[in-house]
């Protein structure tokens, strides 16, 4: 048995400038840290020559091309397993329309345990790689490349998008002690909506495709992030509620599913509890609230929004791992 963990991540500040309708054009940017909420997958050998793939249903089938999980067909395809297989997977937290970037999570964490099984490493710039490979171009998925990254990096990190497809991941440089300031001064907390992110990442691509205003809000956010990264690298993180709350007011501007007028009473109702500033995670519509604020305002904030739940967060330094291998359970 193979079992890997790969964290979930929480963005800061650039989202939306990692779709390939902007970075095409010109570097799109974000700042972004894996925190300690994980997706877990394991693979097994099974005793007959058929795969079995269990996540919100189970299938058994004879052939890769009969699964119906895209993510799990493409990469067994990818790493070339045609059977023998079984695969699981458990997540910490909600996965489905969340905003911590569960679906690429996922396939980088499937990619990693599915060449531990094969007996292979893949390194992080691999996994990452592939894992984009299989969501946008193999899948069609009309998502970024943030999410495939962050998971197979971890730590906190500013990602660079270019025109040429490459991708620059380059750990922002501070003091333990402000990434420990960094973690009290966050406020998670869950919506209790779901949504597609990509219905509303499709609106927001046409959006941006036919209207040049919201392409400069993209670039304004890339500038955000830019911003963050020089005041993180300082150490200072006063600057942090104020970007985050310029990039939500901004990305709200992109897609009419972004926000809505609940989401909105909640920001409010929290900036006016002692939140300097904050955003919904991911491609927004509901998921999750994260929020800066003094850690002796969290306690006022969660009073203001009671029902909403709290998810406490640590940000977290290592990208995807193999956490456990039988090695009989190899395949060579």
């Amino acid at each position: 048995m193979i079992i890997s963990r790969t964290p979930l991540r929480i963005s800061f500040a650039g989202g939306g400038s990692d779709l390939p309708i902007f970075y095409c054009e010109e570097p799109g940017a974000v700042v972004s840290t894996a925190i300690d909420k994980y997706i877990y997958i394991t693979v097994n050998r099974k005793f007959d020559q058929r795969i079995r793939a269990s996540y919100a249903v189970t299938e058994i089938v004879d052939r890769v091309d009969d699964l119906r999980h895209e993510l799990i067909r493409e990469a067994l395809r990818l790493v070339r397993i045609a059977g023998g297989v079984e695969i699981t997977s458990i997540s910490d937290v909600p996965s489905r329309g969340s905003g911590l970037g569960s679906s690429s999570s996922y396939t980088v964490g499937l990619l990693n345990a599915l060449y531990a099984y094969r007996g292979r490493m893949a390194s992080a710039t691999r996994l990452a790689q592939e894992a984009c490979q299989i969501e946008l171009a193999r899948c069609g998925k009309p998502i970024g490349k943030q999410d495939q990254y962050i998971a197979a990096f971890g730590g906190l990190q500013y990602i660079q998008f270019n025109p040429d497809e490459s991708v620059f991941v380059d750990p922002i440089i501070c003091r333990p002690a402000t990434k420990q300031a960094l973690g009290r001064r966050l406020l998670m907390l869950y919506t209790g909506m779901t949504r597609s992110a990509g219905e509303v990442l499709a609106e927001q691509r046409a959006n941006v495709q036919r209207d040049h205003r919201r392409r400069e809000h993209l670039r304004a956010m890339v500038r955000l992030a830019q911003e963050l990264r020089a005041a993180l690298s300082r150490d200072e993180l006063d600057a942090l509620g104020e970007i985050m709350h310029e990039g939500w007011m901004r990305k709200r501007e992109l897609a009419s599913q972004i926000s809505n007028d609940q989401i909105d009473r909640w920001y409010e109702r929290a900036r006016a509890a002692g939140a300097r500033g904050g955003k919904l995670l991911g491609a927004g519509g509901g998921g999750f609230l994260l929020l800066d604020a003094p850690p002796e305002r969290h306690a006022a904030i969660q009073h203001a929004l009671p029902e909403l739940r709290p998810v406490p967060l640590r940000c977290e330094p290592q990208g995807s791992k193999i956490i456990y291998v039988e090695e009989e359970a190899l395949s060579f």
